[in-house]
């Protein structure tokens, strides 16, 4: 297979669980293939980034999708997917002075101009 790069662009958490399941689901299956992704998160996105945020999103109505913590859990802790954390987005969300998950790095927008340069773009 040849070597692709994605970045996984994700506006939901608590808005939408059920979108933001289905990203992180997709991504953990394309991480099984050793793909190299990572993810930037963007306006409620950036929830999930505070470290005990996705325990509290229990308002999934899909079954096929893991659980939001168990999927954030193995892609950070299995697959060591960063999280890319949406500078613009830090102070309108409450994020300053947060503690972030582990993989979890603030970044501006001009970032993620800088990778989709290079990768792929999947946006939820």
């Amino acid at each position: 297979m040849a070597e692709k790069k994605f970045v996984f662009i994700l506006n939901h958490s608590f808005d939408k669980p059920d979108v933001a399941a289905g990203a992180m689901q997709l991504a953990a299956n394309m991480k099984a293939f050793d793909i190299e992704l990572d993810f930037f998160l963007i306006n409620e996105g950036v929830m999930l980034a505070k470290k005990g945020f996705a325990e509290t999103i229990t308002w999934q109505k899909k079954e096929g999708f893991s659980p939001i913590p168990e999927l954030l859990k193995t892609l950070t802790e299995d697959f060591d997917v960063k999280f890319y954390v949406c500078a613009s987005c830090v102070k309108p969300y409450g994020l300053e002075g947060a503690e972030l998950i582990k993989n979890a790095e603030i970044k501006p927008g001009s970032f993620l101009g800088e990778m989709l340069l290079e990768r792929q773009s999947v946006s939820f």
